[in-house]
């Protein structure tokens, strides 16, 4: 007796098909940080400031013959003071991270349907763990607690963006 067994022919069919995707290279494209204030913010700063965050994905085709697109996951985050009274407006920025990630990716075969939520919402939330780790350090080495980005969704994000007409160039 063998103790190999021989899989059913139908499993070929139980199998999914591959992603049509190849993440070929990610990179920083851009990376600032900067704290406007110097060294006086952190002799002065005196509560946890009030910290606001923007995304921006953008996808382009960088070879019309071929399915071969960047994809930038832009990320601003902007710490200020806080409001020295309750409603006043916040005071002087304490610090400011920006980072745009890329992704040079290849698409396979994919319907003309999935090319648009592969790039603006499957490529980014592929990146996206490179991302936030790159923001918390970088907030954690400009001398500042880090600054741990949360799970962003990206469906809600591509389908406020279908809202509002595209460049052209963009996926």
């Amino acid at each position: 007796m063998s103790d190999t067994t021989q899989p059913p022919a139908d499993d070929a069919q139980n199998v999914p098909p591959a992603m049509p995707l190849t993440i070929n290279v990610q990179y920083i494209k851009d990376l600032s940080f900067e704290v406007p204030a110097g060294a006086e913010i952190f002799a002065t700063l005196r509560a946890n400031p009030q910290i606001a965050v923007n995304i921006d994905v953008q996808a382009n085709r960088l070879q019309a013959e071929h399915p071969v697109f960047e994809v930038v996951l832009a990320i601003k985050t902007e710490a200020l003071e806080a409001p020295e009274k309750e409603g006043a407006a916040p005071g002087r920025p304490v610090f400011i991270a920006e980072l745009a990630y890329g992704a040079v990716v290849t698409l396979t075969n994919a319907p003309d349907e999935l090319v648009e939520p592969i790039l603006l919402v499957e490529v980014p939330r592929l990146i996206f763990p490179y991302v936030r780790n790159i923001i918390s350090e970088v907030t954690r080495d400009g001398g500042f607690p880090p600054v741990v980005l949360q799970p962003i969704d990206f469906v809600a994000l591509w389908q406020a963006k279908r809202s509002f007409p595209q460049t052209a160039g963009n996926a």
